[in-house]
């Protein structure tokens, strides 16, 4: 069976040089004990870092210094703390050297034509428009003899396509036709029409309800969420719009904490000041505005216990930096404010996720999209995230117990193949 060891030497991860600064300083926060020894061969603990004076280019509250110990070796950990800074500034000078424009360019700009046109953010009033186009245009498919049918995008893996130059999944313009007088697509058939009259009903009324509340509205019909989610999906390609124009939104998830200041619907929100808990990151991006921060980089965390040790040690005091997860599975919400953050701020992400197949699936998702909703991949990925750790080998390099390791089961294995033979993973630079 392929070890983690395996594993780790088959993917050549683009790494951030000097990465053990930055890393040796996280593992301390995570509780990852890395030996070091003197000149002399003795032992030596890993030193806490001093608190960097903080940037005056942010509102007041953001970048107050936390409460650091001096010991002895205060000296060594001013001087990694340093370096770390000083490779991100690199990395940060290098990501956006000679970049005249931060905006990604467009499929129409690249000349690729043989994808569905990208979705669009819409405003109620035009969703609402277009679903009442599309019910006329079904009342005259009935009118001639052709019954009630939908032609929708599919969303299959068959129709993915990967942009190289854009470096995220995009749909390609196959559709396919649901009639309502076949038996295998009749329920999909009336499912997509109850979702469109609900979310026609929301734009109108100009009031949003998460996906679990929509599927409360008609269990019967649904019977899982799994199928309204699906077909909510759908939908969204159908109409061509983004699926938070829909009205739909799913719970808060995502949490971030650190050096960063925004408005949201006109309240001052300040990222230093939300305990360990973080601020729920909002479902509507749209409504964050005057962001502001003194940030050198944002740090994305895979599993919350990780966040909340970071948040708890304050660490965004000691590396100045702002630190998001998504507790697993990124969801939109946390997708999009990443972009959000990510083309506002113009500073280098650096990703924390497990070492194993799902962390390097979830990495994925938040750089080239996931196959669900690659329809909307414009507005939902990042594509220059540089992968920090957990590395396989770091396990060795930071010397972590054999009793805190786990070995790769064979469900692990496939799906670590799979990922390999995505063309995402295998045309992508950090692979």
């Amino acid at each position: 069976r392929m070890s983690l060891r395996e594993w780790g030497r088959s993917l050549s991860i683009f790494h951030v040089e000097e990465e053990e600064d930055c890393f040796l300083v996280l593992s301390d926060s995570i509780g990852i004990k890395k030996q070091r020894r003197h000149p002399g061969g003795g032992e030596m603990a890993p030193k806490q870092a001093k608190a960097k004076t903080p940037s005056k280019r942010v509102g007041k509250g953001i970048g107050k210094k936390g409460s650091s110990q001096k010991g002895s070796g205060g000296s060594r950990s001013d001087g990694v703390l340093a370096r770390g800074l000083a490779r991100v500034k690199t990395l940060t000078e290098q990501l956006f050297k000679n970049r005249k424009d931060e905006q990604p360019k467009t499929l129409q700009e690249l000349g690729i034509t043989n994808v569905l046109k990208e979705v669009v953010e819409m405003e109620s009033a035009s969703v609402s428009t277009v679903i009442e186009k599309v019910f006329c245009g079904i009342v005259e498919t009935i009118l001639v003899g052709e019954g009630c049918q939908y032609s929708i995008p599919t969303r299959s893996s068959s129709n993915q396509h990967y942009v190289e130059d854009l470096d995220r999944i995009v749909l390609k313009d196959k559709v396919s036709k649901k009639e309502f007088s076949s038996s295998s697509t009749v329920r999909k058939v009336t499912i997509t029409t109850r979702i469109l009259q609900l979310v026609n009903e929301l734009c109108i009324k100009a009031i949003h309800v998460t996906k679990r509340d929509l599927f409360y509205t008609d269990v019967k019909l649904f019977k899982q969420q799994n199928d309204s989610d699906d077909v909510l999906n759908d939908v969204a390609c159908l109409i061509g719009c983004t699926r938070t124009s829909l009205n739909v939104v799913a719970s808060e998830k995502g949490v971030v904490i650190g050096r960063v200041q925004f408005r949201e619907a006109g309240d001052l929100i300040d990222c230093t000041r939300m305990g360990v808990g973080g601020k729920a990151i909002p479902p509507f991006t749209d409504r964050i505005t005057d962001i502001k921060s003194d940030a050198s980089f944002i740090l994305l965390v895979e599993k919350d216990a990780a966040f909340m040790r970071l948040a708890e040690d304050r660490f965004y005091n000691k590396y100045p930096c702002i630190i998001i997860t998504a507790k697993g599975q990124p969801d939109v919400a946390t997708r999009m404010f990443l972009k959000k953050l990510r083309y506002t701020l113009r500073i280098p992400i650096l990703g924390l996720v497990d070492s194993d197949p799902y962390g390097l699936k979830i990495l994925s998702v938040y750089m080239s999209g996931s196959k669900s909703m690659s329809y909307d991949s414009a507005n939902l990925t990042t594509p220059d995230i540089k992968w920090l750790g957990v590395r396989p080998s770091d396990l060795d390099k930071y010397n972590i117990p054999e009793q805190c390791r786990l070995p790769m089961t064979e469900y692990d294995i496939k799906t670590g193949k799979e990922l390999l033979e995505e063309d995402f993973i295998r045309k992508s630079e950090v692979i």
